[in-house]
């Protein structure tokens, strides 16, 4: 990796990273029986279990309660896609099936029919049909149960219809012609109908702690603050996976993270591009592997307490969101500056927005015509981020030099996440990062009014009629004319403001190999963890 930074950057960096430091998580790793270490790491040789356990550092704890209606987070959509399968995967590279052979739209493009496997079985020995299916969506577009995928399944139009045809045949019919319809199908986890239609609070229950899946692994065991540990599916209908175990060990302190990925004791983890510029990967027996997940990390505002638009454009013309990028990445080659809310890598990705490029004569005009000519402003962001803390300390310091004085709060992720939820919450400005699907479409529960994960809590009527007539339009080139005047509606507000898109870096054990068998794809780290090997 190229290294661009002075000395004096890197000692910098590294102090940013030690902002966020909790302590380790305690318990012992189930997979790390014996191993025998030579050479500072250099080669790692593990018996016992060990050597059939594959290892992977994560930041936080799904939890005990993970489950497919409610579970969004990304340390519990991981563990889900362990646990379940999905009908299909929709990507960058398109659809690949799973629970699914295939989908067909009708002529009117509003009901689509779906193809099952007839050769998959629940890891308790029991059949999945379609049952299954019409059970898990139907529970998804119930209100009541607040899941995560209840704004992409019920419209003001009305819900999505889906119908049993026959055991291995599902239809699923739209209110209106939608453009995005098979992806707002797709990465729902199918649950067992059996194991769940009894259950009436899905984030709460005792199914969760003993799921039963179609997925490549079965959860065996679960410690709180410590680890996650996976044991093979051996009727795994896309075949049983070559490794035996794998472990999510929960390590929420970033150095301690990164001593475990050199010493051997963990095989994978996502690092920072300063936290890669530390290690020596070759005497560590390591590689990095960057890929992009199209994620957008981006600033708020919450427009119920920053209410003035002169205020709110005056702090955006303050930043500048390059030298951001530069001081967090390192290089260049480690992200890419976003515009609108689209990622740049998307179709429909524009530059003809404001761009808000720093202008601080202008932040100071601004200021002025709102009347409020020394704002004091809190950022919370999470503590136990190295790249958040950096942020908000560059943040605190360009906003200084327009006038805008900023308290920077650090928070548990967990506690402001929740937080945020909240329009009388405490906080002026906090950060975020989402990682959407493929249509622009699945974008609108961040930013119509009321929906699930608009956290700046605004209300523009022009902004979820201008959704609305994307989602149904079909002719690409009205669509893409569509999703410009929306990311320029939505700059214009002045409440959200991306920062940057940037590459994950994963941080593996060369002893691990399949990878791109796998597939490195956006949340999940891998598509299909069954095609991991140990050498």
């Amino acid at each position: 990796m190229k290294k661009i930074f002075t000395k004096g950057a890197a000692v910098l960096l590294a102090s940013f990273m030690v902002l966020g430091g909790l302590t380790a998580c305690g318990g012992k790793d189930p997979g790390a029986e014996s191993e025998t270490t030579s050479a500072a790491g250099a080669e790692t040789t593990k018996t016992g279990e060990a050597a059939s356990t594959f290892t992977y550092a994560i930041a936080g704890d799904p939890g005990a309660n993970v489950n497919v209606i409610t579970t969004s987070d990304r340390f519990g959509l991981m563990t889900l896609k362990m646990i379940y399968s999905p009908l299909y995967m929709y990507n960058a590279d398109g659809i690949n099936y799973f629970l699914a052979k295939s989908i067909e739209a009708s002529d009117d493009n509003l009901t689509y029919t779906v193809h099952l496997r007839d050769d998959v079985k629940w890891s308790d020995g029991e059949k999945f049909t379609a049952d299954d299916v019409v059970f898990t969506f139907e529970a998804m577009e119930n209100e009541k149960n607040v899941g995560w995928a209840y704004s992409q399944l019920v419209f003001p139009e009305g819900a999505v219809k889906v119908e049993k045809v026959d055991d291995y045949t599902v239809t699923f019919t739209m209110p209106f012609v939608n453009a995005a319809a098979e992806e707002l199908f797709s990465q729902i986890f199918i649950m067992p109908k059996h194991k769940y239609e009894n259950v009436t609070d899905f984030e709460n229950n005792d199914v969760n702690t003993k799921p039963v899946g179609t997925g490549p692994y079965v959860m065996s065991e679960y410690s709180a603050g410590s680890y996650v540990k996976f044991t093979k599916n051996e009727s795994y209908f896309l075949g049983a996976p070559s490794i035996d175990n794998i472990v999510f060990r929960i390590i929420e302190n970033e150095n301690t993270a990164m001593t475990a990925i050199q010493s051997g004791e963990v095989d994978a983890w996502i690092g920072t591009p300063a936290q890669v510029e530390q290690m020596d990967l070759e005497a560590n027996n390591l590689k990095v592997i960057p890929y992009q997940e199209g994620r957008i990390g981006y600033m708020m505002m919450n427009a119920k307490r920053v209410t003035d638009e002169n205020l709110r454009k005056a702090i955006l013309y303050a930043l500048d969101k390059k030298a951001i990028a530069d001081a967090v990445f390192l290089d260049p080659a480690n992200y890419d500056l976003p515009w609108g809310f689209m990622p740049p890598n998307s179709e429909y990705f524009t530059e003809d927005v404001e761009k808000y490029e720093q202008n601080l004569d202008k932040a100071k005009e601004l200021l002025a015509a709102s009347g409020n000519k020394s704002p004091e402003l809190t950022l919370a962001y999470s503590a136990t981020d190295s790249i958040q803390a950096t942020t908000a300390i560059l943040v605190q310091e360009q906003l200084q030099k327009a006038g805008i004085k900023v308290t920077l709060s650090g928070v548990d992720s967990t506690a402001l996440s929740q937080q945020m939820k909240k329009e009388d919450n405490s906080y002026d400005l906090y950060f975020g990062g989402y990682i959407m699907g493929i249509d622009p479409d699945t974008f609108a529960s961040l930013f119509e009014t009321g929906a699930t994960s608009n956290y700046m809590h605004y209300d523009y009527p022009e902004i979820n009629e201008l959704f609305s007539q994307g989602r149904k339009e079909t002719d690409k080139a009205k669509r893409k004319e569509i999703y410009t005047r929306l990311q320029q509606k939505i700059q214009d507000t002045a409440c959200f403001y991306p920062l940057y898109s940037n590459k994950r870096l994963l941080v593996v054990s060369n002893r691990i190999s399949g990878i791109d068998e796998a597939k490195l794809v956006p949340v999940y780290t891998f598509e299909d963890t069954s095609k991991l090997q140990i050498k």
